[in-house]
C-alpha cells in the first residue's frame, strides 16, 4: 500500500517550524530529509524514524516496525499531532544522523 499525499502534506505541516525539510518520492512512499541529512520516512501512511541512540531516548516506548519487507527496523512515531514533540525529535537525532555520501563525479 502506498502512502498519501494528504498524509505527507500533514507531516510537512507539523514540521513546518523546522529549516530545510525535504522529501523524496520513491517506490509510493516517501523520504523525509532534515537538513540534508535523511531521518526517516513514511511507509503505509505511518511516520518511521532511524533507530539512532537520541530518538530511542526521546521515545522508550516506540515500536519497532518495517518500512518494507527486507528492510532494517525503524522506529515508529506515534505523537504526529504533537508538533512541538516532532520537532524536539528531528533536533535530537540531527547530530546523529549520517551525512549525506558525496556523489562522485562523471
Amino acid at each position: 500500500m502506498a502512502s498519501s499525499k494528504e498524509y505527507l502534506k500533514f507531516i510537512l505541516e507539523q514540521l513546518s517550524d523546522l529549516e530545510e525539510i525535504s522529501y523524496r518520492s520513491m517506490m509510493g512512499e516517501f523520504i523525509i530529509y532534515y537538513r540534508g541529512r535523511i531521518v526517516g520516512g513514511i511507509y503505509d501512511d505511518r511516520l518511521l524514524v532511524k533507530p539512532v541512540k537520541a530518538a530511542i531516548s526521546y521515545m522508550p516506548t516506540a515500536q519497532y516496525e518495517l518500512s518494507y519487507e527486507g528492510a532494517k527496523e525503524m522506529l515508529l512515531v506515534d505523537e504526529v499531532d504533537n508538533k512541538e514533540f516532532l520537532t524536539g525529535l528531528f533536533h535530537a537525532m540531527y547530530e546523529e544522523l549520517p551525512a549525506p555520501k558525496s556523489k562522485k563525479k562523471k
